[in-house]
C-alpha cells in the first residue's frame, strides 16, 4: 500500500550541526505538490509487500539497475567523514538520483524556485526520486545512519557537479522543464 507519510519545509539556513532537523519558527511545510511542481516525486512504501511495491514502480520508470549503502561509520569506515561533506555540498546530477531507505533516516535539501532549500525527511520506506539538473544536497540525521538501495536507469555513476554549475547541460534542460510547465520565468 503506497502513502503519502512526507515531511517537508524550509530549511532555517542557521550555522549548526546540518544533521538536526533546522526547522524554521514557525514551522512552513511544503506539500508534495510543490515539490512535485520542482520535479521532485516520492513514494511511502509500507506493509509486506514494499519490495514488490518497489520493482513495479522501478520497472515503470526503468531504472534497470541497483545497488545497496549504508550510511554509517560502520558502513563508510575511513570514509565516513569525507562521504558526509561530499554529500552535503551542493550539487547536481545529470540523471536522476533514485534512494529507496531501506532503514534509518536522513534528509535532502532541494532548491526551489526562490533559491531557498527545502529540507525533504526521509526515513524507513521513503522512496525519493530528484531530478536530473536540480541543486540538492544530502545529510544524516543525528542517529547517523541510513541504510538505502539506489536505482539507476543504466550503469550505477553517482558524479556530483558542484554548484554552480549554471551552464551544465541537465540544469538547462531541468530550467526549460520548468519554464514548459508554467511554473519558471
Amino acid at each position: 500500500q503506497i502513502k503519502n507519510k512526507m515531511r517537508a519545509y524550509f530549511y532555517d539556513n542557521k550555522d549548526y550541526d546540518p544533521r538536526e532537523p533546522h526547522e524554521q519558527v514557525p514551522l512552513t511545510p511544503v506539500t508534495p505538490e510543490e515539490l512535485r511542481n520542482l520535479g521532485v516525486l516520492y513514494w511511502h512504501l509500507d506493509g509486506d509487500d514494499n519490495l514488490a511495491q518497489l520493482d513495479k514502480i522501478a520497472k515503470d520508470r526503468k531504472y534497470k539497475n541497483r545497488d545497496e549503502l549504508t550510511c554509517s561509520k560502520e558502513g563508510l569506515g575511513d570514509l565516513y567523514e569525507k562521504k558526509l561533506k561530499i554529500f552535503f555540498e551542493e550539487h547536481l546530477h545529470e540523471d536522476e538520483e533514485i534512494r529507496y531507505i531501506i532503514d534509518g533516516s536522513g534528509y535532502f535539501d532541494v532548491r526551489d524556485l526562490l533559491d531557498r532549500w527545502i529540507r525533504i525527511a526521509v526515513t524507513k520506506g521513503d522512496l525519493i526520486v530528484l531530478p536530473a539538473g536540480i541543486y540538492h544536497r544530502f545529510t544524516l540525521d543525528t542517529n547517523d545512519y541510513l541504510k538505502v538501495i539506489r536505482l539507476f536507469k543504466e550503469e550505477p555513476k553517482w558524479t556530483p557537479i558542484n554548484r554552480p554549475a549554471d551552464d551544465n547541460k541537465y540544469r538547462l534542460a531541468y530550467l526549460q522543464s520548468l519554464r514548459d510547465s508554467g511554473l519558471y520565468k
